[in-house]
């Protein structure tokens, strides 16, 4: 079976109220917000408008450790991204699924890391939404 490359819901919360329970949610599964990065100010600094988007970069330090101790590679995958933005007046969360991460790394042996970090991800974005 297939798993999609992201999870992605709409939230009734406004974009600001969305990247704080994003940030919040993550705190409270045991995963730290690394950056917050603001790519609507980016563009908008070089000239280019769009709508708000944030990408949040989360990591919890003992998968990352685990993960990393497999194929080092893996880190062109880390932190585990979050977005949080607003297309067409209706704002979303979106997270890329760390399942696919075995897709890519299939000789890494991660997949049982990959499904608990994958339901931990999926967890914060449905309480954050």
């Amino acid at each position: 079976m297939k798993v999609e490359f992201d999870y992605t819901v709409e939230t009734k919360k406004s974009f600001d109220e969305a990247v704080s329970a994003v940030e919040a949610k993550s705190k409270e599964k045991g995963f730290g917000v690394l950056h917050t990065h603001d790519v609507k100010a980016a563009l908008a600094s070089k000239g280019f408008d769009r709508e708000p988007l944030k990408i949040i970069e989360i990591c919890n330090p003992k998968y990352a450790t685990e993960v990393l101790n497999k194929d080092i590679k893996i880190s062109l995958m880390l932190p585990c991204p979050i977005s949080v933005y607003v297309q067409n007046g209706k704002t979303y969360i979106s997270a890329l699924r760390p399942r696919v991460i075995t897709d890519f790394y299939p000789k890494a042996n991660i997949k049982s890391i990959a499904d608990e970090v994958d339901r931990f991800i999926l967890s914060i974005v449905d309480e954050a939404r």
